[in-house]
């Protein structure tokens, strides 16, 4: 690679940073709200919502990657075309191609990243969000143990909780377990927390009290604890299996469904997400030949590249939605499938033929003066 070629390719590596860095920082911030509401409903830690968050960035960065790049060649490539860099470079023998080799090992080191992405991270890093976000739904002491309030789990059991800090841990408990009549038990502890795991779910208690009273004989019996485990014996119901969405498949499975029911119904879809999955991070690199023809290719006009902004954005907007209705139409009939690599193939073929072929047409006066 040339010292030009290299200049280029940082400019573009550097753009592209900033403007995927940029959308990804919104689109998590816009993503974070409904995250946000399902956190302070279950009056779950702060934590829990940059855990969350933090599962969710491969899926944005995925989604986000062809735009990122797209709109960085074509900025960058704008601003040579403006400054009159691309003429000097065109001037000492710069060819079309030789332009744009940059763009293009930005184009393919980006969908190798997009095929890191798509068949890996982002698949395991959905399927993780899915179990925390079952796990905190169906958390006993997340949904029913609520501050300042008496919480009726269960006949028999009452738990009241003055307040909850902001890392989840319960303050103030009192609880009253009259689920053996014979021997009621009243509690009482400083702080205390909701632990759920195989066994069912439990509210460990410390720095407590243990209070209860022998119906016969009317004596109380008092004794001080550091910890105390109170068992909530009631979600100790072994869950069902979930079945896995096709985002949080990987593409062995989803291009060969099991024999579940399930899968049996939804196998159309399945291999379907799987050949998109492949086929996706393609675009990446069509987006990039797109802009690079439109900043390259053809004659340069003074009057700006506003036109040329706007039928390259015009063209990815159009492929984009190309591909979305492909890829909806293949879920419903197999036989499309082979449409889903070839729009970008045929897309990637049609971009280098342009830039290969262009040529920049020279005023008249100039070449008669060579000649």
């Amino acid at each position: 690679m040339t010292s030009i070629s290299k200049y280029i390719f940082r400019q573009l590596a550097i753009a592209t940073l900033f403007v995927i860095g940029v959308l990804t920082v919104l689109v998590t911030l816009f993503g974070s709200l409904r995250l946000i509401d399902f956190i302070v409903n279950r009056g779950l830690p702060i934590t829990v919502l940059f855990e969350m968050s933090a599962l969710n960035l491969p899926k944005f960065v995925a989604i986000l990657l062809p735009i990122a790049v797209f709109a960085a060649v074509l900025v960058v490539y704008n601003k040579l075309r403006n400054d009159s860099e691309m003429v000097v470079m065109r001037a000492a023998g710069m060819s079309p191609a030789a332009l744009a080799r940059p763009g293009l090992l930005l184009g393919i080191a980006a969908v190798f990243i997009g095929y890191v992405l798509q068949l890996y991270l982002v698949p395991a890093t959905i399927h993780e969000f899915k179990l925390k976000q079952l796990n905190y739904r169906n958390s006993y002491g997340s949904v029913i143990l609520q501050e300042q309030r008496f919480n009726t789990p269960i006949p028999g059991l009452t738990i009241y909780i003055r307040e909850r800090s902001s890392e989840g841990e319960l303050r103030g408990i009192f609880a009253h377990d009259s689920r053996d009549p014979e021997r009621p038990v009243t509690y009482t502890a400083e702080r205390g927390t909701a632990v759920q795991n195989e066994d069912g779910t439990r509210v460990v208690l410390f720095n407590g009290s243990q209070q209860d009273v022998d119906r016969d004989t009317g004596r109380l019996t008092l004794f001080n604890f550091d910890q105390y485990s109170l068992d909530l014996n009631i979600f100790n119901e072994t869950a069902q299996p979930r079945w896995r969405e096709p985002e949080e498949r990987f593409l062995g499975s989803l291009l060969r469904p099991g024999d579940s029911a399930h899968d049996v119904f939804y196998a159309n879809q399945l291999v379907a997400e799987g050949h998109r999955r492949i086929a996706g991070p393609l675009y990446i690199l069509v987006f990039a030949i797109v802009a690079m023809a439109a900043m390259i290719a053809g004659n340069f006009d003074r009057r700006g590249n506003t036109s040329r902004i706007l039928a390259a954005i015009a063209i990815v907007f159009t492929l984009q939605v190309m591909a979305l209705g492909l890829s909806n139409l293949s879920r419903q009939s197999l036989s499309l499938v082979p449409l889903v690599y070839a729009l970008p193939l045929l897309s990637i073929l049609i971009g280098m033929l342009v830039l290969v072929r262009s040529r920049v047409r020279r005023p008249s006066g100039l070449a008669m003066a060579e000649g």
